[in-house]
């Protein structure tokens, strides 16, 4: 019953149900939406990603950063190629990755490395407690 109506609603004028201008405007357009995708997405993304290793590379002690989880801290040691340590709070010191590492808020020139800096930060901290 209904196979009769479903044969009589074929292809009008036997075209063979092909669209007007073949497959040409068909691989056109996709090429045109491929490159769309590429300059508003794909293209701007890369960049970030070039620029946030370059920040991450860029790090060194003494400067202010903010990780992915939204801390706060100041480089106090890098550790290596991708560990960091940050103080966080005064005595409170934390090893992060550092990739971690979103943004940096102050840059800071390095400081000089010596084998007593821990040593020397007890006893600034020690001297300041006794000067209050």
């Amino acid at each position: 019953m209904f196979i009769e109506t479903a044969y009589a609603m074929g292809a009008p004028g036997g075209q063979g149900g092909a669209p007007a201008g073949g497959g040409a405007s068909g691989i056109i357009m996709m090429v045109v939406i491929f490159a769309i995708f590429y300059f508003i997405l794909i293209r701007p993304q890369q960049k970030k990603v070039k620029e946030h290793r370059a920040l991450v590379q860029a790090l060194r002690r003494g400067d202010r950063v903010v990780t992915s989880g939204g801390v706060i801290g100041q480089v106090t040691k890098v550790l290596s190629d991708t560990e960091l340590q940050l103080e966080i709070a005064e005595g409170v010191r934390v090893r992060v990755v550092r990739s971690a590492v979103n943004e940096v808020l102050s840059k800071t020139a390095p400081a000089a490395a010596s084998a007593n800096d821990d040593k020397d930060e007890e006893d600034d901290a020690a001297e300041s407690k006794k000067g209050n």
